[in-house]
């Protein structure tokens, strides 16, 4: 490959230690036979607009963890419709666009979680409740309402925050009730995605019927189980963990930084995706 082009990529945020996209990426360009590099870097909250103005002609993209996939909205010069629509963005694409210097923002949050249900054997769901309202809140909303559920219950601790889920799920055509935790659970729920830290510790477990009969899909994965996993997992309830979600996502973000399309598959995709999951194969979740 022509030694200028540009071969540079990493996942930002904090923590990041944990992180699992470095085995991912690196894997599918191996595949690909890219001789780029992918490292995990340690960028905390505030510390993204030096990171960014010290970004060189090497850089091709950047994957975005907590706490920075709200904060990189100002730098944006455009949006894919998954990333105006839910406020977040998890992928920054960097490119001249007319010879000037462009920064793409998309979300592939929101297709890595339908995909991982689907793998998990969830493809419609009439009812879901959603634990959180941070970033990755509005990617789970979006997610189910493509499964085609009709109410989406959020489990939060600041109403306000979660107001514009309310917004958004009207957008969506999806019914949106907010209750605090400790408050009524819809023991109804066909699925409940989780979008807390791993390490989240609720003051109380869910309602039994609850966690016997809905798929907790979890997007953490490490430390695992989570807390609220656990409880699930002691309830004989089904768990899916967030490592399903990570893989979807990153194939998606290597299509952006290889195709510059989300919707371009990779050539021979089914090896690439073998290899990505391979990678985590190796680098089994924490039990």
């Amino acid at each position: 490959m022509d030694k200028l082009t540009p071969n540079r990529l990493a996942v930002l945020g904090s923590p990041i230690k944990h992180s699992r996209s470095p085995l991912l990426h690196r894997a599918a360009y191996r595949q690909l036979g890219l001789d780029w590099t992918y490292d995990a870097v340690e960028v905390k909250s505030g510390g993204l607009a030096m990171f960014l103005s010290k970004l060189g002609p090497e850089w091709r993209g950047l994957s975005l963890t907590m706490p920075l996939k709200q904060e990189v909205l100002p730098f944006i010069d455009d949006f894919d419709q998954m990333a105006q629509h839910t406020g977040s963005v998890n992928t920054v694409l960097l490119r001249k666009i007319k010879g000037r210097p462009t920064l793409s923002g998309y979300n592939t949050d929101v297709a890595g979680l339908v995909r991982a249900l689907a793998e998990g054997g969830v493809t419609r769901a009439s009812h879901v409740t959603l634990l959180g309202a941070g970033a990755t809140a509005a990617s789970a909303l979006m997610a189910a309402a493509e499964l085609g559920t009709e109410f989406v219950t959020v489990l939060m601790r600041d109403a306000q925050r979660a107001q514009p889920l309310v917004e958004l799920g009207r957008s969506l055509g999806v019914v949106v009730f907010l209750e605090e935790f400790g408050g009524a659970a819809p023991v109804d729920s066909d699925v409940v995605i989780s979008t807390l830290p791993g390490g989240t510790v609720l003051a109380a477990p869910l309602p039994l019927e609850l966690r016997e009969r809905a798929v907790l899909f979890d997007v953490a994965y490490s430390p695992w189980p989570s807390g609220v996993a656990a409880s699930w997992q002691a309830a004989g309830g089904t768990v899916l963990n967030g490592l399903g979600m990570l893989l979807h996502q990153a194939l998606i973000q290597v299509r952006i930084f290889v195709t510059g399309d989300p919707f371009d598959p990779l050539p021979d995709e089914p090896a690439v995706l073998a290899a990505m999951r391979g990678a985590l194969t190796r680098d089994p979740v924490e039990r």
